[in-house]
């Protein structure tokens, strides 16, 4: 069995799992693998399964059937709550309840606690690691400025530097650029950008509905569709504009420019060609 804290070359490992609740089919026969380093990310229609899938990474549910392992330890025969400090979550809809400033909002991801606990006495590195996370998402400048004064692209990357705070081997992210608009879309995929090129052993999924918000270094895609895999591999393999409509019962046309995606619905073209 792994050590706690051990690094791994598996992070997650999801051996043919169904989910069942309340008589509903979750998620059915779903495999996925998924290595150290590699930036995987989980697209599909709503109801797909896609934050369903999200919860098992994050050993936050247990599989009705079938094995999950995250980060070498099974679930079921490991402490979650204790498993899960090991994982990165960025969740945008996250709440802060009062006005910390951003470095209390940043400094609450080493006890994944709403605040940080004033008992805790901070040494110079876990100090000096606030800033240079800060300063990877761009917000080195700001960390002073209080949630409350902060806007929607600028909480969601505290978020991003929070979840980083524990050094994690996974980061999941849930839909991240949720409320952004394009200046903050693009500063977040910078900033993950700049989060993966300096840490190289991080691996990360990230679930959205629109292609156009996956960061450029994505590795690999699986797509979901009423619960079960409809293809997963490397992203050059799974994003192409057949699989892409299939996923979403829409016929698209997908093309990629400096890494970046871009989809269009093909009726809306030939309507625009007429």
């Amino acid at each position: 069995m792994t050590e706690p804290g051990s690094p791994v070359e598996e992070v997650l490992d999801v051996r043919e799992v169904d989910i069942t609740r309340a008589g509903s089919v979750l998620l059915s026969a779903v495999s996925l693998r998924i290595r150290a380093g590699e930036h995987w990310a989980l697209l599909g229609p709503n109801g797909a399964g896609k934050s369903t899938l999200l919860s098992l990474a994050g050993a936050r549910v247990h599989p009705s059937r079938g094995e999950v392992h995250v980060l070498g330890h099974r679930l079921g025969r490991v402490d979650m709550r204790s498993l899960r400090t090991r994982l990165g979550h960025v969740d945008p809809r996250h709440q802060v309840q009062r006005p910390l400033p951003l470095r209390d909002v940043i400094l609450s991801g080493l006890d994944n606690t709403p605040e940080p606990d004033p008992r805790r006495v901070l040494s110079d590195d876990q100090l000096s690691r606030v800033e240079t996370l800060a300063a990877s998402v761009d917000l080195g400048h700001r960390l002073d400025r209080t949630w409350t004064q902060s806007s929607q692209g600028e909480r969601t990357r505290a978020l991003i530097a929070r979840a980083l705070v524990p050094q994690p081997q996974l980061l999941l992210l849930d839909e991240p650029a949720t409320g952004l608009d394009l200046a903050g879309r693009e500063q977040l995929l910078s900033g993950l950008a700049r989060v993966a090129s300096t840490t190289p052993g991080l691996a990360s999924i990230t679930v959205t509905h629109h292609l156009e918000d996956l960061p450029p270094h994505t590795s690999h895609a699986l797509l979901l569709k009423q619960g079960r895999v409809l293809c997963a591999g490397p992203v050059d393999d799974v994003l192409d504009s057949e699989s892409v409509s299939d996923c979403f019962d829409l016929p698209v046309s997908l093309s990629r420019v400096d890494g970046r995606w871009l989809a269009r619905s093909r009726s809306a073209d030939a309507a625009l060609a007429r």
